[in-house]
């Protein structure tokens, strides 16, 4: 596997601008990016009912077949190097770094309330087409079909057939999120993401920075779009790629800096039984709850 070059790996929750920063990295003439392969991540085991995987599960086995797939893949690129951006990876760490230690991971977190937003509206989209199903079952191990067959036909049953508005969880699977979308609202359950993902991620990358300062970079959706040139640069220089000419004026172009009030979207009652849930994690990331979220929540949160 030398021909294998470091895969640039990025751990980041939906809706936390990681599609924006697989975008951005296809600019780069050396760089390709893999739009979420996560029936390959998920080789060590695809009927597991949540996606927390760590060093266990990155047996000999499961590291000769993924990074055979990244070899693969970047084949088929023409031999330049692979982007991968695959958002249940953030509860994956200790399992991606096993697997590729040679990567040095990047880290991108977003403002829950903007999230909150933004994947609301993905849990009540249309369900996966049959066309991207067919491709996600062309990509993953063979024996992995039969799993999603079954969630692809569960998906169009619950919203043609039974005529709900959410087809199923979308997003990363935490422990305990099937009883939660049971009992919880929606937006409860993106809190709880939110909250598992950022909770988990941190505490798995410190002890990789323990052990290798500088291996991980650590970005703020909000501060990447205010400068997206500057925080690119610095991303490319982490991976050990160079800002090429012409690149700084497409990133400029392509990041869009005024998505981050998303969050205005919602309304009071929403605030109320979701900032309980995130109100201590949100704080410990440096997200101050904003002054009309706060009035329409009450005294309690503050």
């Amino acid at each position: 596997m030398d021909e294998l070059k470091p895969p640039i790996l990025l751990i980041g929750n939906y809706r936390s601008g990681t599609t924006m920063l697989h975008d951005l990295f296809d600019l780069h003439p050396e760089v390709r990016s893999w739009f979420e392969p996560r029936t390959i991540w998920q080789y060590a085991a695809p009927g597991r009912k949540h996606d927390r995987f760590d060093e266990s599960d990155a047996t000999p086995r499961v590291i000769r077949y993924i990074r055979g797939r990244f070899l693969r893949r970047q084949r088929e690129q023409g031999g330049l190097r692979v982007m991968d951006k695959t958002p249940t990876n953030t509860l994956r760490v200790p399992y991606v770094h096993k697997i590729f230690p040679e990567s040095r991971l990047i880290y991108i977190i977003r403002d829950p309330l903007a999230n909150l937003a933004s994947a609301d509206r993905m849990w009540k989209r249309a369900p996966l087409s049959t066309k991207r199903a067919l491709e996600r079952v062309m990509e993953c191990p063979k024996t992995q079909v039969p799993y999603y067959a079954w969630t692809f036909f569960s998906q169009q049953f619950n919203r043609r057939v039974l005529g709900r508005k959410i087809s199923g969880i979308w997003g990363v699977k935490y422990e305990g999120i099937q009883q939660d979308y049971k009992t919880l609202t929606p937006e409860e359950v993106i809190a709880k993401q939110w909250v598992a993902c950022a909770r988990q991620a941190d505490a798995d990358l410190k002890k990789i920075e323990a052990e290798n300062p500088g291996f991980v970079l650590r970005l703020r959706y909000e501060d990447f779009v205010s400068d997206p040139v500057e925080q690119f640069t610095r991303v490319l220089e982490h991976q050990g790629l160079a800002m090429t000419p012409g690149l700084a004026d497409q990133v400029a172009a392509k990041v869009d800096p005024g998505r981050q009030t998303k969050w205005k979207r919602l309304n009071a009652d929403v605030f109320r039984r979701v900032v309980p849930i995130l109100r201590d994690e949100m704080q410990r990331n440096g997200y101050e709850i904003p002054e009309e979220v706060a009035e329409a929540v009450g005294s309690e949160s503050n």
